[in-house]
C-alpha cells in the first residue's frame, strides 16, 4: 500500500523500523488515523495506526441500536480538539511512519511524521506539545523519542495549554445531536443558505453522513438529483457492491471525507436531508455525474437549486463518452442522421393533445409525438354513457381545449423538431391497442417548449418513468416543473371547477337538422368556421364554433374531381387528379380559421357555399390550380367572373384537370355580363333602438299591428296568470317575458347570466338590452313564442359610412342619430350583407332626406368607399357631401384633413 525504505545502520546494531508511506484517510481520534496506499486499477488497501506512548480522549459514540439499555457515550474532555487538530493537519496529506509494536489482535502502533520521511513533524509530540494527549501512564523515559514526549508534557503543562489549563475542560464536550425532530421545519428554517460542516462518513457515492456546525447535528445527507450504485446488504450481512460502486464512494471519499465543505440543505426524505455539498474544489454533484459514476434521478432532481440542467448536461457528457456506468450505453437516437434528429418543419394538422404531422423540406409528412406527456383521458370505467358513441375531442375534459392551443399556436407555422426517442411498435394485449412506430421529440416555436407550455396550462399531465428507461424528452425536467406549478395553481386538469363540457351538435347527414339550421345560417352572411376535416377537395366538415355544431359543407360553383370511394363489395377508384385536390385544399384549409357563406343545401342534408381562407375564395383557388371545373350552377354568384377568368388562365397552361384541353376552332361569342344595378326599394320602417356603435334596430310597419295584437293578448294572459316571483331560473339563449321599468312585460331573450341578481337580457321586438334580476324575469308562454311571431326588432347599420373610433366623435354621431330618428318611422333599402349585419340607407319618411348623408354632411362621420359599379353614384354623392363638410370644418374636420398623417392613431383609414 505504500513505498518502503530501510534506513541505514551497522549490521550488529538493533532493528531499525522500516519507514512506511501513506496518505492520510480519516482521523479516528486524538491518536488513531487511517491512511491509504494509491489508487490503482480500482479503491487503495488501508490500515489503522495508533500512535504509541501517547493517549487522547476518547469521541462519543452511539448507542447500538440492537441494545435498548444501552445509552450514548459523550465526549471526553478535549477529545473533539485533538481529533480536530489531527484532521486539520493531516487530512489527504501524504506521512510516513513506523510500526513499533503490533497487538495480537492486529493492532499496530507506531510514530507518524508529517511529510515524506521521519524529518518531518512528530505528530505525538505535536499532540502532547498542544495538550491534547498525554503519555501513556507507567512509560519510562529510557529512550530519546520518550524523553521528548516528556520534555513537551512538562512545557504544555508550564504553559497551562489544552487539558492542563484550568477548568475540566466541558466547554470542549460537544452536544450531539443524532436525530432531528421535524427535518421539514429543520431544512426550511435555513432558507437553502450554506451551512458549514464536517463530512463524518461517505456510505456510498451520493449518501454521506455529516456534522452540521456550530450547532453539531449529525445528519445523514443524499446528494439532491443523483444516485451512485449502492452496496447491497445480503441476508447474512455482508455487502454486494453493484458495479462501480466502490470507485464511486472512493471518489467521493477522497474529496470530501472531513473535509471542511458547506452544504445547502435543500428538501428532506425521512430522516435524511436532501442537499448539495459545495467544496472549494468543485460541486460533487456534477463531478459525479460527469465522471460517470452517477446517474440522474427525478423524484429529487426537481429539489436541486443550482440548475437541473446543469446535472443532465453532466450525465450527458458520460453518457456520450460510455464512462463506467454508461459504458454499455446506447442513445435512443444512435440510429438517426443528424438531420433526422433535428429539422425544421410546418404543421399541417394536430391529431390530439400530444400529436402533430409536420411536413418535411422534402414535401414529405411525418407524425411527431411530444415527448413525454399524456394528453387528457376519461378518468374510471363508467363515465361515458355506453349507448353513446365517444367523441374523444368534445367529451374528454379539456381534450377540445388542450388541441385548441395547439391548433392556434401551430398549425400553417415553421417549428424546431428535436427527436428524443423513437417508441417501437407494440402489439395489442388485452387491456391496451397496438401502438404502431412513434416518433417522440420535442417540438419548439419562437424559443417555446410546446410540451411545456401545454403542461402549464394543465392541458396534459408528465409521464413517470423507471429510473433506468432513458427514453424521455431531453427537457423533462421542465415539463416536471412545469405540471408542479399547474398543480399548485389549479390549472386545467388540476383544477378544483368543474369541467368544461362542450355540447356539439353534429348536424352532416341530418336532413331534418339541417333543413331548420339553413335559413339561420342563410341570414348569418358569412360565418365563421374551423375546417375539422377535408374528405375531397370540394368536401369538409366544419366547425361553427358561435353555433357549436358540425356541419358537411360542399363547395359551390366548381366541379372537383371524385375521390375513390369503397362500395358494398367493391372500391370505386378515384378520378384523376382527386387526391392533389384533397392535398391541395388540406395544406390550404385543414384545421384553420375560415369564413362561410351558405347559399343551400343538398337532399343529403350537406351545406353548400363559398368558403373564405384570409380574404381568398377556396372555389376560385381550386380552379386556378386546374384542380376543379367550373360548375354551370356559379353563373348566379357574385363570384362568377372571378371563376370564370381563373378557369381561361388554367385553360391555357393545359395542366391537370385541363392537359387535354383544346380550343374549339369556331369563334367564341363571350356572353356580356350586364352590371348588377343597385336595387333601391325602400320599405317603411320604425326605429326602436340606436346603439353605441351605431347601429340600430327596427320594426316593419307592416307587422307592427301583429306585435301590439300580440302584446295585448300576452299581458292579459300574465295578468290572469303571473309568475311566481323566484321560480324562473334563466339560462343563456333562452327566451323569456321580462318586465321593463314601465311596470310592463315584454318578450326577452337571456344573453348572459353572471348571477341571480345580473341576468342580461335583449329585448328581442325592441332591440334594448338590460341588466335585471331573475324575479323580474319568467317562462315565456308557448302561446306568444318567437313561432307564433317572430322576434320583431331586427338589426342593421348604416351602409357608406365610416363609425368613427374615436369615443367622444362617435358619441356625437349617436346622439345626432338618437335625436333624429329613434322612435319615428323611416324607409329602408338594403345595399349590401356583410358578416355581421346587412347594411341599409335610411330616410326620413316625411322629407325623403339620407340620414347617414346627413351625417356626412355634418362632418360627424367619414365615408366608406366602395368599388362596386352600382354603388358609384351614391359614393359620388357621399364624397361630394364629405368634402362641403371639410371645408366648412365642420365636427371631425374641426382641425382640416387629418387624414394625412394620422389616421391610423385616430382610427380612421382612408
Amino acid at each position: 500500500m505504500a513505498s518502503s525504505a530501510q534506513s541505514g545502520g551497522s549490521s550488529g546494531g538493533p532493528a531499525v523500523p522500516t519507514v512506511q508511506r501513506g496518505i492520510v484517510k480519516m482521523v479516528l481520534s486524538g491518536c488513531a488515523i487511517i491512511v491509504r496506499g494509491q489508487p490503482r486499477g480500482g479503491p487503495p488497501p488501508e490500515r489503522q495506526i495508533n500512535l504509541s506512548n501517547i493517549r487522547a480522549g476518547n469521541l462519543a459514540r452511539r448507542a447500538a441500536a440492537t441494545q435498548p439499555d444501552a445509552k450514548d457515550t459523550p465526549d471526553e474532555p478535549w477529545a473533539f480538539p485533538a481529533r480536530e487538530f489531527l484532521r486539520k493537519k493531516l487530512i489527504g496529506k501524504e506521512v510516513c511512519f513506523t510500526i513499533e509494536n503490533k497487538t495480537l489482535q492486529g493492532r499496530e502502533y507506531g510514530m507518524i511524521y508529517l511529510g515524506k520521511d521521519t524529518n518531518g513533524e512528530n505528530i505525538a509530540e505535536s499532540l502532547v506539545a498542544e495538550g491534547l494527549a498525554t503519555r501513556r501512564e507507567g512509560m519510562r523515559a529510557n529512550n530519546p523519542e520518550q524523553n521528548r514526549l516528556s520534555e513537551c508534557e512538562e512545557q504544555a503543562k508550564a504553559a497551562k495549554k489544552g487539558m492542563w489549563s484550568e477548568g475540566n475542560g466541558s466547554h470542549t464536550i460537544r452536544d450531539l445531536k443524532y436525530t432531528i425532530e421535524n427535518p421539514r421545519h429543520f431544512v426550511d428554517s435555513h432558507h437553502q443558505k450554506p451551512v458549514n460542516a464536517i463530512i463524518e462518513h461517505v456510505r456510498d457515492g451520493s449518501v454521506v453522513r455529516a456534522l452540521l456546525l456550530p450547532d453539531y447535528h449529525l445528519v445523514t445527507v443524499m446528494l439532491s438529483g443523483i444516485k451512485c450504485p449502492t452496496f447491497r446488504r445480503e441476508a447474512d450481512g455482508s455487502e454486494t457492491p453493484e458495479p462501480f460502486a466502490a470507485e464511486a464512494k472512493f471518489f467521493t471519499e477522497s474529496r470530501l471525507l472531513q473535509r471542511d465543505v458547506q452544504i445547502i440543505l435543500e428538501s428532506c426524505h425521512n430522516q435524511n436531508v436532501l442537499g448539495t455539498i459545495l467544496h472549494p474544489n468543485g460541486n460533487i454533484t456534477e463531478l459525479l455525474l460527469k465522471e460517470g459514476f452517477a446517474r440522474c434521478v427525478d423524484w429529487s432532481i426537481a429539489v436541486y437549486t443550482r440548475g437541473a440542467e446543469k446535472l443532465r448536461a453532466a450525465e450527458r457528457f458520460a453518457k456520450e463518452r460510455r464512462l463506467r456506468i454508461w459504458r454499455d450505453y446506447v442513445a435512443p437516437t444512435a440510429n438517426l442522421d443528424q438531420k433526422d434528429k433535428q429539422f425544421v418543419a410546418k404543421v399541417m394538422q394536430v391529431l390530439n393533445a400530444d400529436a402533430i404531422v409536420v411536413k418535411l423540406n422534402s414535401g414529405d409528412y411525418k407524425t411527431i409525438h411530444l415527448s413525454s406527456i399524456r394528453p387528457p383521458r376519461l378518468e374510471g370505467e363508467n363515465t361515458q354513457d355506453k349507448n353513446k358513441k365517444l367523441r374523444p375531442l368534445y367529451d374528454i375534459p379539456y381534450m377540445f381545449e388542450a388541441r385548441e392551443f395547439l391548433r392556434k399556436k401551430l398549425i400553417g407555422k415553421k417549428v424546431n423538431v428535436t427527436v428524443d426517442y423513437i417508441r417501437p411498435a407494440s402489439p395489442a394485449t388485452e387491456t391496451v391497442p397496438a401502438f404502431s412506430e412513434r416518433t417522440c421529440a420535442t417540438v419548439t416555436i419562437g424559443g417555446i417548449n410546446i410540451a411545456e407550455a401545454l403542461v402549464s396550462k394543465g392541458l396534459a399531465t408528465v409521464i413517470r418513468y423507471r429510473q433506468d428507461d432513458d427514453q424521455r424528452s431531453s427537457h423533462y425536467d421542465e415539463l416536471l416543473a412545469a405540471e408542479a406549478r399547474a398543480i399548485k395553481n389549479g390549472k386545467g386538469l388540476h383544477s378544483k371547477k368543474e369541467v368544461p363540457i362542450h355540447r356539439v351538435a353534429d348536424i352532416s347527414g341530418d336532413t331534418q337538422k339541417a333543413k331548420q339550421f339553413l335559413p339561420f345560417l342563410q341570414r348569418a352572411g358569412r360565418s365563421e368556421a374551423v375546417v375539422e376535416y377535408v374528405f375531397s377537395g370540394s368536401r369538409l366538415k366544419l366547425y361553427l364554433p358561435k353555433e357549436t355544431c358540425l356541419i358537411t359543407f360542399l363547395l359551390a360553383g366548381i366541379e372537383c374531381p371524385r375521390g375513390a370511394r369503397n362500395l358494398p363489395g367493391l372500391v370505386q377508384e378515384g378520378e384523376p387528379f382527386s387526391e392533389e385536390a384533397t392535398l391541395f385544399t388540406k395544406e390550404l384549409v385543414l384545421q384553420r380559421e375560415v369564413e362561410v357563406e351558405v347559399e343551400s343545401m343538398d337532399k343529403a342534408g350537406n351545406f353548400i357555399g363559398w368558403l373564405h381562407m384570409d380574404g381568398a375564395n377556396l372555389s376560385v383557388l381550386l380552379v386556378e390550380q386546374a384542380l376543379s371545373k367550373v360548375h354551370f350552377t356559379a353563373e348566379r354568384s357574385a363570384y362568377y367572373k372571378s371563376l370564370l377568368s381563373a378557369e381561361e388562365a388554367a385553360k391555357q397552361k393545359k395542366e391537370k384537370v385541363w392537359a387535354h384541353y383544346e380550343e374549339q376552332p369556331v369563334e367564341e361569342v363571350m356572353p356580356v355580363l350586364e352590371e348588377k344595378e343597385r336595387s333601391a326599394s325602400y320599405k317603411p320602417v320604425f326605429v326602436t333602438e340606436i346603439t353605441d356603435d351605431l347601429h340600430f334596430y327596427v320594426q316593419d310597419v307592416e307587422t307592427g299591428t301583429q306585435l301590439e295584437k300580440l302584446m295585448e293578448n300576452m299581458r292579459n294572459d300574465i295578468s290572469s296568470h303571473p309568475p311566481v316571483e323566484g321560480s324562473y331560473a334563466p339560462r343563456r339563449g333562452e327566451f323569456c317575458i321580462a318586465k321593463f321599468v314601465d311596470g310592463e312585460w315584454y318578450r326577452a331573450r337571456v344573453e348572459k347570466v353572471e348571477s341571480p341578481a345580473k341576468v342580461h337580457v335583449f329585448y328581442i321586438d325592441y332591440g334594448n338590452r338590460e341588466i335585471l334580476p331573475s324575479t323580474r324575469l319568467g317562462t315565456l308562454p308557448p302561446a306568444f313564442s318567437t313561432r307564433v311571431l317572430p322576434a320583431q326588432a331586427t338589426e342593421y347599420a348604416f351602409a357608406f359610412i365610416q363609425v368613427p373610433q374615436d369615443e367622444d366623435a362617435r358619441t356625437d354621431a349617436v346622439d345626432s342619430v338618437v335625436r333624429d330618428i329613434q322612435n319615428t318611422q323611416c324607409l329602408l333599402n338594403v345595399e349590401h350583407l356583410s358578416a355581421s349585419c346587412p347594411h341599409v340607407t335610411l330616410q326620413f319618411a316625411d322629407s325623403k332626406g339620407d340620414v347617414g348623408l346627413g351625417l356626412v354632411k355634418e362632418g360627424l362621420v367619414m365615408v366608406e368607399v366602395r368599388k362596386e359599379k352600382q354603388f358609384q353614384k351614391v359614393i359620388t354623392e357621399y364624397l361630394n357631401a364629405q368634402e362641403s363638410a371639410k371645408s366648412a370644418r365642420l365636427n371631425l374636420w374641426r382641425y382640416g384633413d387629418f387624414r394625412a398623417d394620422d389616421a391610423d392613431e385616430f382610427g380612421y383609414s382612408r
